[in-house]
């Protein structure tokens, strides 16, 4: 088994990643305190710092991962070059839609994503279980219902693009490189934790009581087989 990585504290990753950065950029961005560019410079440091310190801590590539630190230097790109507020609401839906592509696709090959985040030795008994569908005969079956959960777990992405781009086009409306972009910035960035973040989160948590349902039926195992990972 590869080394456990250190989970951090969500209420640490919700202070650098959200509360921190949109009240600098709410409430710092004037000319008499920071400014509007130290204000955005400042505020996207903490989470470009944070996720690289985490990548380097775990020595894990995480792709997803990368891709949101990739997503936070876009936005100070978009802010520090004075690009056309309209490129913060397509970069605000492209990164999430990418991501839900890239799970459909690897819904036709044979390790579908929800399968590594789910059904994998580190949170179930695989080897238990995977015994007990070819005995079964179940292992088409349990198979197809791994897809059909990839894709909803695509659809998660799917949401997650939608929301972004309307919330970056109704909330962000200021031209970039002023004051009220920034505070706009900042207030969409709070604003899509309780309204994208968590309801994602939701719909993942559903997923994953999906798979471990399809594992009872076809398995006949209760919660304990599935993921008690001891013999005997």
């Amino acid at each position: 088994m590869p080394p456990a990585q250190k989970k951090p504290s969500p209420l640490i990753e919700i202070l650098v990643n959200v509360v921190i950065p949109s009240v600098i950029l709410m409430k710092f961005s004037g000319p008499e305190r920071l400014g509007t560019v130290n204000a955005l410079i400042i505020a996207l440091a903490f989470p470009v710092i944070y996720g690289g310190y985490d990548l380097v801590r775990n020595r894990h590539v995480n792709y997803i991962a990368i891709l949101g630190l990739v997503s936070v230097l876009l936005t100070g790109g978009i802010g520090l070059l004075k690009l056309d507020v309209r490129w913060l609401a397509i970069k605000e839906a492209a990164i999430p839609a990418l991501i839900g592509i890239a799970v459909v696709i690897t819904g036709f090959t044979r390790s579908p994503l929800v399968k590594k985040l789910i059904f994998n030795p580190l949170v179930m008994a695989t080897e238990r279980i995977q015994d007990t569908l070819e005995r079964k005969d179940n292992v088409q079956q349990f198979e197809n219902k791994l897809r059909f959960a990839n894709h909803c777990l695509a659809g998660t992405f799917a949401f997650s693009a939608v929301m972004n781009y309307v919330l970056a086009k109704v909330i962000v409306t200021s031209d970039t490189g002023t004051v009220a972009f920034n505070e706009e910035l900042g207030k969409m960035t709070f604003l899509s934790y309780p309204m994208i973040a968590i309801p994602s989160m939701i719909m993942l948590f559903g997923i994953m009581w999906y798979v471990i349902r399809t594992i009872r039926r076809l398995t006949g195992f209760d919660l304990e087989e599935i993921f008690h990972r001891e013999d005997g």
